[in-house]
């Protein structure tokens, strides 16, 4: 009985302390139950049937053409555009919850500034809204509005602006919350939202 006892405790222990194992529950899955991979391309999906596309890049609220912000498809069927993920740490190989991260549309557009996401004020509408021109990397105060994470959201995911790039002692005070819709004039634009948009991720 005893050596029992010894053999269960080592096994929870193994269990608790593997890597690879703690990797496996962390990790976020697509819509083929595949972990994510960072710098592979996925669109980022509605999990719920009939509440819009997939992510894209569309007009700002400004009413200028530059940056574009990010807005979702109006069409359910429509996947919008692809996106990678690069982790506030460079050796990651897998998307993992709850960790800082890059998200950047694989897009050439008109506008000369890059297609990483980062949340910006409008001068236009309230809130906080999601817009691109960030800049990819450099962990820290000056690139704070450029990180995200993922959350799980019941049996799915949503997306959460609350880097942890730059503490408290740093200077730093964040503003955290979910992303969700904010529809303005017919364009769904990805924003600070009290109620968040859950979402899936499907290979592209």
């Amino acid at each position: 009985m005893k050596t029992t006892m010894i053999l269960l405790s080592f096994l929870l222990f193994a269990f608790s302390t593997n890597p690879f194992l703690s990797a496996a529950q962390d990790a976020v899955l697509d819509s083929s139950g595949e972990r994510l991979q960072t710098g592979v391309d996925y669109y980022i999906l509605p999990a719920v049937s009939g509440s819009g596309g997939g992510l894209t890049l569309g007009p700002n609220s400004n009413g200028t053409n530059c940056p574009l912000d990010v807005v979702q498809e109006q069409s359910y069927g429509s996947n919008g555009l692809p996106l990678t993920f690069t982790s506030v740490n460079p050796n990651e190989e897998v998307v993992n919850l709850v960790t800082d991260q890059n998200i950047k549309f694989s897009a050439a557009t008109i506008c000369v500034q890059s297609t990483v996401w980062k949340l910006a004020p409008s001068d236009v509408l309230e809130g906080r809204f999601v817009t691109t021109g960030g800049v990819e990397g450099n962990p820290g105060r000056a690139t704070l509005s450029n990180w995200f994470r993922i959350e799980k959201y019941d049996d799915d995911y949503k997306l959460v602006f609350c880097p942890s790039v730059c503490g408290v002692n740093e200077g730093c005070r964040v503003l955290c919350g979910d992303l969700g819709i904010f529809v303005d004039n017919r364009v769904r634009r990805l924003a600070l939202s009290e109620q968040p948009l859950k979402v899936t991720f499907k290979k592209a």
